[in-house]
């Protein structure tokens, strides 16, 4: 009976030695031994993950922000500022080190609100929330602003 050797890739065995060997062949521009295929699968990967990750943390930042103003729970509003918090530096991290997130923020905002709307909405099913992101979206704003004090001291009317 005869056996048929299979081999396995670097990238299959070990993915952290692979990426030493690939750093090592583009620093000597040794493209003609590149694993090009799986590099370029990897940078795609990339670019994905940090869109999902925005889309993660805005999410979570709005629905924070949502229960932060709406949600009558004196005893949860440090633990939501915290989060949102965190967030909010997170979220400025990823727009300094890929500044053109920021336009795909523009595109994802109001997918991510309605998101972030019917996550708290059953969460909170007795509390009422609004249709509508009732602030500006702006990137600079949503990540800076208290908006529950603004609300608080009736700049903006809750409903």
């Amino acid at each position: 009976m005869m056996q048929t050797e299979t081999k396995v890739s670097l990238y299959e065995q070990d993915f952290a030695l692979w990426i030493e060997d690939v750093a090592a062949k583009l620093k000597t521009r040794d493209f003609d031994n590149l694993d090009v295929d799986n590099l370029l699968e990897e940078i795609e990967a990339l670019g994905k993950s940090q869109k999902r990750e925005l889309k993660s943390r805005l999410q979570t930042l709005l629905a924070h922000i949502l229960k932060r103003i709406y949600v009558d729970s004196p005893l949860d509003y440090n633990g939501w500022e915290r989060t949102i918090r965190e967030q909010r530096k997170e979220l400025r991290l990823l727009f300094e080190q890929s500044p053109s997130l920021r336009n795909y923020y523009i595109e994802v905002f109001s997918g991510v609100w309605e998101a972030a709307l019917l996550e708290v909405k059953q969460e909170y099913k007795k509390t009422q929330f609004p249709d509508q992101w009732q602030f500006s979206s702006d990137a600079d704003v949503v990540l800076i602003e208290e908006f529950w004090e603004e609300v608080r001291s009736n700049k903006i009317p809750l409903n």
